[in-house]
């Protein structure tokens, strides 16, 4: 230790400033290549993430979660990233239906928009808890709604996709998580409520509202019979025969409640049938303005071979202004779809003037029921599946209920996903 001390102090004072320089010199020079090589690898990275975004899909993973409450959430995670979705996409399936029923679609969603969206498949109205009436079961999706968007606080947009019943199910939830807000006189604001790109008018003072929250954004359709399932070839399983149409009423509550909501055997005491309800605002439920809120409504409808829902019930048409398939030509990217009608408001002037004196009970219902719901308006997609070995499954292959045996309805889906409103 000596020895080193004193080699130590022997040590020229030059030598060791030198030494000093020349050590200070290389940590400086280290540095600044440390430096060069982080800010070449940040624009690497940043080149790389451009690339990635403008050309090429970013690689995640699909997480699919049952939920103890009912339904399964799926959306896209990626590795070493957080999650958080902005837009919420409910499916709901129709009647003896689950939450697989919508499953092909869920996942062709999420590959085309992985980043920002989460996808939930209701389950809490599943199997024979379709027979419990459209109202009880709008109340189980209404809290179902509530549960998936207090687990996914980051979500700002909502959306509802309904397949057959469940679209009937999705009108009455929608209605139950309806929040109002007051906005300026619409004499302020020009007469545009300034959020819904398909030219609805908001009545005066309010604004369109939001569903449980968030903003409404799309409200979509499969094969749904809004306008019930009781006479005008609604159920072209009857073949349109008075008869049979009458037996299945009497039946109905084969069905249980729902049964008699679809075939209107509902309505007592004074009090109409709830389809009818449903098509103005009651003073509980506002089930036309909590449709009004959603920016874009689509109906999509089985022009032929579905035997459970007819074509005038599921796109909102009178008979007589169904388009004569004969003239209606196919697309090569959406090889189904025969017509695609753009969204308008229907006018006082295009209801029949006979349907307004026809003394059919029924035959009224459904006009005022058309009229309340036509103040709004609906895209309208038509679906044909002529040539289809799987055409006689139409209702369901509209939503490619199983891949297996419904996958002729892929571009349906497909066309869903690729005017979707993000």
């Amino acid at each position: 230790m000596a020895d080193m001390e004193g080699d130590s102090r022997g040590v020229p004072e030059k030598e060791v400033d030198d030494a000093e320089e020349i050590k200070v010199t290389h940590e400086n020079n280290t540095n600044k290549v440390t430096n060069q090589q982080e800010e070449e690898k940040k624009k690497m990275k940043k080149n790389k993430k451009k690339i990635r975004s403008m050309s090429f899909p970013r690689f995640g993973c699909l997480r699919t979660e049952s939920v103890e409450n009912g339904g399964v959430d799926m959306d896209v995670q990626f590795p070493g990233e957080r999650n958080d979705p902005t837009h919420l996409v409910i499916m709901v399936n129709g009647i003896i239906g689950s939450a697989q029923n919508w499953r092909f679609a869920a996942k062709q969603f999420l590959k085309k928009y992985p980043e920002d969206f989460i996808v939930h498949c209701s389950e809490r109205n599943s199997s024979t808890l379709t027979f419990d009436g459209v109202d009880v079961m709008g109340d189980r999706l209404a809290e179902e709604v509530k549960n998936v968007i207090s687990r996914h606080p980051s979500v700002q947009k909502i959306s509802f996709v309904g397949h057959s019943l469940g679209g009937l199910v999705a009108r009455y939830a929608i209605a139950r998580l309806y929040e109002q807000e007051q906005t300026k006189d619409i004499s302020q604001t020009n007469g545009d409520c300034g959020t819904d790109h398909l030219g609805d008018s908001c009545p005066k003072g309010q604004s369109k509202g939001k569903i449980a929250g968030l903003e409404p954004m799309n409200f979509i359709t499969f094969a749904s019979p809004h306008l019930g399932s009781l006479w005008h070839k609604q159920v072209p399983l009857f073949g349109g025969s008075r008869a049979l149409e009458k037996l299945a009423a009497r039946i109905s509550w084969l069905l249980g409640r729902t049964g008699k909501h679809l075939f209107f055997k509902d309505g007592k005491n004074g009090k109409p049938p709830l389809l009818l309800q449903m098509a103005s605002d009651c003073e509980d439920l506002k089930f036309i303005s909590a449709l009004q809120s959603f920016r874009h409504r689509v109906a999509y409808a089985n022009a032929g071979f579905d035997h459970i829902v007819g074509w005038s019930t599921s796109s909102l048409r009178r008979q007589n202004e169904l388009p004569k398939i004969k003239h209606l030509p196919r697309g090569d990217k959406y090889p189904h779809i025969i017509n695609v009608e753009a969204a308008k408001i229907a006018t006082l002037d295009e209801v029949p003037s006979e349907a307004k004196i026809n003394g059919d009970e029924k035959i009224n219902i459904e006009e005022e029921m058309l009229k309340g719901l036509t103040k709004l308006s609906w895209e309208r997609v038509d679906v044909y599946f002529k040539g289809s070995r799987q055409r006689l499954l139409a209702h369901s292959t509209i939503q490619v209920k199983s891949y297996w045996s419904n996958s002729d309805g892929a571009d349906v889906v497909q066309h869903m996903i690729d005017n979707f409103l993000l």
